[in-house]
């Protein structure tokens, strides 16, 4: 599918046409509520993507990440929320209200990147995981996606273990720019198709 029958199939989507009401959409998941990124959370996104150690495990976020980063992000995830284009949502802890990351889909090349980051302190406790399936929910039952990919870099089995945890099947290996670095690094391409991701949720006894 082009990219541009692609944000055709979704810009007219129901939830789409609610306006302001449909840009702010939040989901939940048991221990955590995502919502669109604010910029409340200004000074904590730049310390915790800031962490080198987390920006060198995503393809586009700079290092050292400054408060004009950090501005553009803001205003990119306005217009791509806006243009039927891109979902960012800002991860938060139902227990405290604290803000521990980022999960999001976007439009790229006709199909849906998933992509997802937590700062460093929250690693290690299934967030990512329990964040990213909520989004894969949103990708298959609200956005009628037929299939859903995401990366990860050769040195961050993490993720890789994250992605295959929620059921993406390996694809292909090839470099990908990442800014932290200031080079390509190899990436594994997973690819996760719509009957794969509901017969998961059936045998995790979802609804």
């Amino acid at each position: 599918m082009a990219a541009h029958e692609a944000r055709e199939m979704v810009r007219h989507l129901p939830f789409l046409s609610l306006g302001k009401e449909g840009r702010a959409m939040r989901l939940q998941t048991d221990r955590l509520l995502l919502r669109p990124p604010e910029r409340a959370d200004w000074a904590t996104l730049i310390a915790m993507i800031g962490d080198y150690d987390v920006a060198k495990n995503l393809a586009g976020v700079a290092h050292p990440y400054t408060e004009a980063h950090a501005r553009e992000f803001y205003i990119r995830a306005d217009e791509s929320r806006a243009k039927g284009e891109g979902w960012p949502f800002s991860i938060y802890r139902k227990g405290d209200s604290a803000y521990i990351g980022g999960v999001g889909l976007r439009l790229k090349d006709g199909t849906l990147e998933l992509g997802y980051w937590l700062g460093r302190a929250h690693w290690g406790k299934g967030y990512a995981t329990e964040a990213a399936r909520r989004a894969l929910g949103f990708a298959f039952h609200d956005l009628k996606a037929q299939s859903v990919w995401a990366g990860w870099f050769h040195d961050n089995p993490r993720s890789g273990h994250v992605l295959e945890k929620l059921g993406f099947r390996f694809t292909r290996s090839e470099p990908r720019d990442c800014l932290a670095r200031g080079q390509a690094v190899n990436c594994h391409l997973t690819t996760l198709a719509r009957e794969d991701f509901g017969r998961q949720r059936k045998s995790l006894g979802a609804a």
